[in-house]
């Protein structure tokens, strides 16, 4: 950093060095100081200017551009993780859903969608206040999945990038939390009432969170990749008449 420093000061006095001695030769030939100081003040005058553009404007442009490249490797990073995990969870979730047919009305997404219904389905989803039982469904199967694909999951906090998807860095968190839940208790089908709701709500956190990132993924499918759009309403799973062969 020190070395970087000292390069920066060289040039600089470098720099200004070269200004002074060219205004110098500029007065040597010509004796016209008037029209030095005309010049000279006038370009101090616009660097101002020159500076609120590039800072404000193509700072910002150039900002937006690497944080828009950013959220597209990202999307990628989402897109491995619902063809590993997040489809089928949502699948193993919704078991234990008792509002399900209720909120599945709001999340059967077709290619006609526009932002006003991506909109109401995480509206909707936000509303949802059933209650999730852990009794009704497989919670053996559940943590046999989680924990099989804990490794995967894992690899995804690899990236450096994830940090500024932050409400899918936390749905990950979620997730890592309800699998530690279940890894950590021996038989899942001998348990308390208790322990059994406390459950249903790690199993309602991650579950919510799950659905609102589907449905951000979806409509960057349909923004961007239709062809990918239209693998994903065929496996939709919530959509009972989902069938992935082409009909």
């Amino acid at each position: 950093m020190k070395k970087f420093f000292n390069w920066q000061v060289t040039l600089g006095v470098l720099l200004i060095g070269l200004s002074i001695a060219f205004y110098l030769l500029h007065y040597s030939i010509f004796h016209d100081a008037h029209h030095i100081f005309l010049y000279l003040i006038g370009d101090i005058g616009f660097l101002f200017l020159d500076v609120l553009i590039v800072t404000m404007v193509l700072h910002r442009l150039l900002e937006y551009r690497d944080k828009q490249a950013v959220l597209n490797k990202l999307n990628m990073v989402i897109g491995t993780f619902f063809s590993e995990v997040g489809t089928e969870l949502l699948k193993r979730f919704s078991q234990f859903d008792q509002g399900l047919t209720q909120i599945a009305k709001n999340l059967v997404i077709t290619k006609d969608w526009s932002d006003k219904e991506f909109a109401a389905g995480r509206k909707a989803v936000k509303d949802h206040a059933s209650d999730l039982d852990s009794k009704t469904g497989n919670l053996a199967e559940v943590k046999a999945f989680l924990v099989g694909k804990r490794p995967f999951m894992l690899s995804l906090l690899e990236n450096p990038n994830l940090l500024e998807h932050e409400s899918f860095t936390e749905l990950l968190w979620a997730v890592f939390h309800l699998t530690d839940e279940l890894a950590h208790r021996k038989d899942i089908s001998k348990l308390p009432d208790s322990d059994y709701k406390h459950l249903s709500g790690d199993i309602k956190r991650a579950y919510q969170q799950l659905i609102v990132q589907w449905l951000d993924y979806m409509k960057h499918l349909k923004q961007d990749y239709p062809y990918l759009f239209s693998l994903a309403m065929r496996t939709n799973p919530f959509d009972v008449n989902a069938s992935v062969e082409v009909k």
